[in-house]
């Protein structure tokens, strides 16, 4: 009886070593890993369309959804990976842009250059502001998330150095205006091919093996020895990382900083949305995301105005889509066995 249930416990212990070495193992053969390998190369050789025709537009439109996928894929390693919801990330945002553009404007360097630094700046922020909030759990971090945007807001309103409420203007680029948007197109091309690239990478390493461990339980996860504190300043921190560098680039794409322009719950609600929508969790759900929220905001502008029915009908599709895909379209069609394989980058 004895040797029985010794057998049954080991049999138990190494079909636990198994399952925690499939979920560390790469993604299965089943996906296309030349997929989004083509996408980014049909996206650096877009701009030579300008040769042909005006794809400004487009060029915006392309531009505008990679800024996304940067941050979304950014803010999925917390609240994706580590199921952590934050409401605040557009503080990073605000930092990001703050911090480049008062340089850029001063002494003329690129904020485009400064990314990474700028970066390197808010994942600071963001491990210090981490190692407070995250004491906190449920709602109670997410208001603590809300919390830190309107002190920010208030801060940056009445902080004269940077502009105050009207902000500050930027030099614009001196290319010719089919030209102008090529820098920041391909910087922000770039920051979402590594942030994907990134967030596929930390999934499927003993930290991000450890974050999804604190998503399922983070008690059992804290008692199987897992520093859980540690891992999750470190994910709010490598989150904020990509989040603060495509502010550093959005705020000279614009033109001008301003708290109106970073500090807006809406920046912050679209990250959540995004990864929502696309399949939180996922290393494919946030760039599918992205293009989807774009595409029905750009559409639902195009056709009832930006005003208030605009709003309305986003909210009801993304109602609608949430409702047959509730783990979002990705984590949905994965559970179901009906994911495509262009779209599995697990």
């Amino acid at each position: 009886m004895i040797e029985f249930a010794n057998q049954t416990e080991d049999s138990v212990v190494e079909a636990r070593k198994a399952r925690v070495l499939k979920m560390a193992k790469g993604p299965s053969q089943n996906r296309a890993a030349w997929f989004p390998l083509a996408v980014l190369a049909i996206l650096l050789v877009f701009p030579a369309l300008q040769f042909v025709g005006n794809f400004n537009y487009f060029i915006h439109l392309l531009l505008f959804a990679a800024s996304y996928v940067a941050m979304a894929s950014g803010w999925n390693i917390l609240g994706g990976f580590t199921g952590y919801i934050s409401l605040g990330h557009n503080v990073f945002f605000a930092v990001g842009g703050y911090f480049a553009g008062m340089i850029f404007a001063r002494y003329g360097i690129s904020t485009i250059i400064l990314a990474p630094v700028a970066g390197l700046i808010a994942a600071i922020l963001g491990f210090a502001l981490g190692w407070i909030t995250l004491r906190v759990r449920g709602p109670s971090f997410i208001i603590s998330s809300l919390a830190l945007v309107m002190i920010a807001r208030i801060l940056f309103d009445n902080w004269e150095f940077v502009g105050g409420a009207a902000g500050l203007a930027l030099p614009a680029n001196s290319l010719p205006v089919e030209w102008s948007k090529l820098p920041y197109y391909y910087a922000f091309i770039a920051m979402a091919a590594f942030a994907v690239w990134a967030s596929y990478r930390i999934k499927h390493s003993k930290f991000g093996l450890g974050l999804r461990a604190i998503s399922k339980d983070e008690i059992k996860a804290e008692s199987a020895g897992i520093d859980t504190r540690l891992y999750k300043i470190g994910a709010f921190a490598v989150s904020a990382f990509f989040v603060g560098m495509a502010g550093a680039v959005w705020g000279e794409y614009l033109t001008y900083i301003r708290p109106n322009i970073f500090l807006i719950i809406l920046v912050s609600v679209n990250m959540v949305l995004i990864c929502l929508l696309g399949g939180k969790g996922t290393v494919a759900g946030p760039v599918l995301g992205a293009l989807l929220i774009v595409a029905f905001n750009e559409i639902f502008v195009a056709t009832l105005g930006a005003s208030e029915i605009n709003i309305l009908a986003t909210g009801l599709i993304m109602a609608l889509t949430l409702l047959f895909f509730p783990l979002g379209i990705v984590g949905t069609l994965a559970k179901a066995g009906k994911l495509p394989r262009i779209l599995n980058w697990d």
